[in-house]
């Protein structure tokens, strides 16, 4: 699981969450929105490597409000997860 650090931004930047890995590997990425779906609650996080990838996470917020992201290790709950974001993204445009 990567750990997050959240950087405080004002209401009209967009929030960036950096991850970082196990093995060091840092990438910054810019929140895409949450949802929820199945009762649990995920998010969308779009990395700044310039690739058209989207990341998926389980979402929660700590006690102080800070974002706390979780693996999806279960097969079907994150094909459950791409769904509803496919979903969600296809009723946008």
């Amino acid at each position: 699981m990567a750990d997050t650090d959240n950087k405080n931004m004002t209401d009209d930047e967009p929030m960036v969450i950096t991850l970082e890995y196990d093995d060091g590997t840092v990438v910054e990425t810019e929140v895409m929105g949450t949802f929820e779906t199945g009762g649990k609650e995920y998010i969308a996080l779009i990395p700044d490597d310039g690739t058209d990838d989207v990341y998926i996470y389980g979402y929660e917020e700590d006690d102080e409000g800070e974002p706390k992201l979780t693996d999806i290790e279960d097969d079907a709950e994150f094909d459950r997860a791409v769904a509803e974001f496919d979903k969600i993204i296809a009723e946008d445009n």
